[in-house]
């Protein structure tokens, strides 16, 4: 395996393109976003074998709820089948599951299967972790995050004095994770769509034209390539030696 250097320790990443991938194949959507669930694997997969940490995948959006109602049932069913057959894997694999976003809004059932499995994979020796953001908007954290602050300030628990940016990182679903040092989005699209808005504010960003379903290990090197051949400074200027 080539040495790249330096590598990101935290991957996000947008999985754009599943139903567009499977429409160009004239199968139905929910077979794209089937497929889209087996490149997660791999990406798991490519993580471990290049030594990244975190991976935090974009699975669905608060926006996402206005699809078509089939869509969204599939789009849940292949959830839920996910976590039957990955939970023991992943806890093979020594990784632990995070999700981010509002969860009450999704089916009961699914929603304790998700607690279920954040807790049985919840184990502080295993250093890999996958975050799935789920019912999840940028937007929505961090109002999610200025509520808890003001209830916390109404409740004497902290002041106005004591927040920083630090002290708001805390109050967001990311919580206890480093920020994202890479953000990969797929199928050609150049926009956040309200994903880790406070995170991602010194991420780098790479967008590819491969659809989702086939963003393979030569996409993800590329990428990594990319991230190596960049300075990140941060708002700083560089020092004469790192021009």
């Amino acid at each position: 395996m080539e040495i790249i250097n330096p590598l990101p320790r935290h991957i996000a990443v947008i999985m754009d393109g599943n139903g567009r991938w499977a429409q160009a194949r004239g199968l139905e959507r929910s077979e794209g976003h089937a497929k889209g669930v087996e490149t997660l694997r791999n990406m798991l997969k490519l993580c471990k074998k290049y030594g990244i940490d975190y991976l935090t995948a974009y699975a669905f959006s608060t926006e996402n709820w206005k699809r078509p109602k089939e869509e969204v049932s599939t789009l849940m069913l292949l959830l839920g089948e996910y976590l039957k057959i990955e939970t023991e894997k992943l806890y093979s694999e020594k990784i632990q599951l995070r999700i981010i976003g509002d969860t009450t809004l999704m089916p009961a059932e699914l929603e304790r299967a998700l607690q279920e499995s954040v807790a049985y994979l919840a184990v502080p020796e295993h250093k890999r972790v996958l975050t799935l953001a789920l019912s999840y908007g940028g937007r929505d954290e961090i109002i999610r995050a200025a509520r808890a602050i003001a209830e916390d300030i109404t409740n004497n628990k902290i002041t106005t004095a004591d927040i920083t940016e630090d002290c708001f990182s805390r109050y967001l679903d990311t919580s206890g994770i480093p920020d994202p040092d890479l953000l990969i989005r797929t199928a050609g699209e150049l926009r956040l769509s309200n994903f880790l808005l406070w995170q991602l504010s010194y991420a780098e960003l790479y967008a590819t034209r491969t659809l989702w379903p086939d963003f393979s290990e030569t996409d993800f090197v590329e990428a990594l390539h990319n991230f190596s051949s960049r300075t990140r400074k941060f708002g700083n200027v560089p020092h004469a030696d790192e021009n």
